[in-house]
């Protein structure tokens, strides 16, 4: 079954003008778009060309086939559930991490909590050791993909340039209804690594906006992802320049909006030692911040955390309710939360 390129919403209900005083009614287009952090979305069968068999699901001795299943029915249920409450469907484009393939992927969108949304993939497989993958999906009725590529991500060690063996970063153009904008997944290196090899990962991000920049005259970018750091490091804030006030953001410059969450609101999409960071992260270009709505705009973003993603009882009680731990199945969900959305744009 096929759905409607767009949601018409009482501007009474999502947002309020002056013109309410006027009693006059304005319909909008809306649009989810997320990222989710799929927490080692990985098959049963060892790939020989990768070290797929370090997963959490091939440590597990029994019961792989099913735990797979329940595993790709526990993610689908949670992109589905994003925004749906808004927009009476789930994301119009997720990006997503921790896969192994696109397998998985195709397994993913067939599940039947996504299947009747007709989802398209974008994914490259990347040179991680251990086969981790960034990919996009996008409903194919409202998302038209022009162009994709994959950036590889060089790390100087000791004045040379070896590739370091990391997740690549997709870059997605296409219309959304129609309206040209770019797309950047992105699951820089993790904590465990030097912080240097994150601000390479920016570098990277930063030429990816310049070219983008260099062919199309003030083009609309979005970077997403899960970067392994916060809005307020050097990754992010230095080498990115994400700003977290919108009267800050120049022509060149990108804007924030989970700086604010997370400083301000104290709400992350995971956590460590009792506390929250927000590691993942939607960023913008100043052409999405007009606020005129007259071709899409970003209205608000914030963190999917309904409380069946939180874990209730244990050690880890409070944290999102993951689905590995101590090399079992544990039913949850990813050790990530997922951020999102909602651009909006005025019915003529």
């Amino acid at each position: 079954m096929k759905i409607k390129s767009f949601f018409y919403i009482a501007f009474s209900i999502l947002i309020s003008f002056n013109s309410i005083a006027q009693n006059k009614e304005r319909k909008f287009k809306i649009h989810t778009l997320a990222f989710y952090n799929l927490e080692n979305l990985f098959d049963t069968i060892n790939d020989v060309n990768k070290n797929d068999e370090a997963s959490p699901i091939m440590e597990i001795k029994f019961n792989r086939g099913n735990i797979y299943k329940q595993k790709v029915t526990n993610m689908a249920r949670v992109i589905s559930e994003i925004g749906y409450d808004v927009t009476n469907r789930p994301p119009t484009i997720i990006g997503i991490c921790e896969v192994e393939n696109r397998n998985v992927v195709e397994d993913l969108i067939a599940n039947e909590k996504l299947s009747k949304y007709n989802y398209g993939i974008v994914h490259y497989d990347s040179p991680d050791r251990r086969g981790i993958d960034v990919g996009l999906l996008y409903n194919k009725d409202i998302f038209k993909v022009i162009n994709s590529n994959s950036h590889v991500l060089y790390i100087n060690y000791n004045n040379t340039s070896d590739r370091s063996y990391t997740r690549d970063q997709l870059v997605v153009s296409g219309k959304l209804d129609g309206e040209l904008i770019h797309l950047i997944v992105n699951h820089w290196p993790s904590r465990g690594a030097d912080e240097s090899k994150r601000m390479a990962a920016a570098e990277v991000n930063n030429s990816i906006i310049d070219s983008l920049r260099k062919i199309h005259n003030n083009p609309k970018i979005i970077t997403m992802g899960d970067f392994n750091d916060d809005p307020f490091d050097k990754s992010i804030k230095k080498i990115l320049g994400a700003k977290k006030e919108i009267e800050d953001v120049g022509k060149n410059d990108l804007y924030n909006p989970f700086e604010e969450i997370l400083v301000e609101k104290g709400i992350g999409t995971n956590a460590y030692r009792d506390k929250w960071q927000l590691f993942d992260q939607i960023i913008l270009s100043k052409p999405f911040l007009k606020k005129d709505y007259k071709d899409y705009q970003l209205y608000k973003a914030g963190v999917f955390n309904k409380s069946y993603l939180i874990n209730k009882k244990g050690k880890f009680k409070g944290y999102p309710f993951r689905s590995f731990s101590y090399g079992t199945f544990t039913g949850g969900y990813s050790d990530h939360l997922p951020p999102y959305i909602y651009l909006l744009k005025e019915i003529k």
